[in-house]
């Protein structure tokens, strides 16, 4: 039985999410922009917190956690590259170990980019993949201390992941990605199609995340890199692309 997922808007425009197993009532919290909503949703539900999985560093990622854990104390799982600017974890893990709640099993994917040692978390079984700010919906993370061949050997990671997995990021940039999106893929008809449902649904007040990677693939322009229209559109035709995502990150950073 899949995990079932509930995604909690945070601060003004993050996302945490809870991975509840109801075969074994363990429930997952994935990062802590703050508290309050997230311990609202646990007594709503009446589930007990059991993991905490931390992506990365950042405090917008972080910063409730204190709060939640006297409440409910847990354990939490973070990258071990990141043990040192992480809150004190008692489970430092690394690419290719897995996370456990309850029947389920997490896969860790060293996605770094954003920051280096950004993590992801990929649940095979529940089809769902925690990427925080790496993929991100028709986006990625500004590369903060990541080089854009990092960014993109991570992207293409997640991209090969099966395509009916449900992506869920970390913030409600979707609408604004969309603006910046249409410039370099001018073209794409499943774009324009995302960019009028993104418009709808924000002025109804409704999340636009998570997203499907198979959405990601039609119209994220950050994973298509490598489509002739998308290079055509930078002027990098038959370019590597590498290349061709650096140059589209560089546009997006200076949009």
């Amino acid at each position: 039985m899949p995990l079932e997922i509930l995604t909690i808007p945070c601060l003004s425009d993050n996302y945490a999410f809870l991975a509840h197993d109801a075969a074994s009532s363990e429930t997952a919290l994935i990062d802590v922009p703050e508290a309050a909503p997230i311990l609202a949703a646990l007594q709503d539900r009446g589930w007990r917190l059991s993991h905490v999985l931390l992506t990365h560093h950042h405090a917008d990622h972080t910063q409730g956690l204190n709060a939640v854990l006297q409440q409910h104390p847990a354990t939490v799982i973070g990258a071990a590259a990141d043990a040192h600017r992480l809150p004190s974890l008692d489970v430092a893990v690394a690419d290719g170990d897995d996370v456990r709640i309850g029947t389920q099993t997490g896969h860790v994917m060293d996605v770094s980019g954003h920051t280096v040692g950004h993590i992801a978390f990929h649940f095979p079984e529940s089809r769902a993949v925690f990427t925080a700010d790496s993929l991100m919906a028709l986006g990625c993370g500004r590369l903060f201390e990541g080089s854009a061949a990092q960014m993109w050997e991570s992207l293409s990671r997640l991209a090969a992941l099966p395509a009916d997995t449900v992506v869920y990021s970390g913030h409600e940039y979707t609408q604004a990605n969309g603006a910046f999106a249409v410039t370099v893929d001018p073209d794409n008809p499943d774009l324009a199609a995302r960019v009028r449902d993104i418009a709808q649904k924000r002025e109804q007040g409704l999340a636009t995340v998570p997203s499907t990677l198979e959405l990601e693939l039609a119209t994220n322009p950050f994973l298509r890199a490598a489509e002739p229209r998308v290079q055509a559109a930078v002027g990098m035709v038959g370019a590597e692309p590498a290349l061709v995502f650096a140059e589209i990150r560089a546009r997006k950073d200076s949009f």
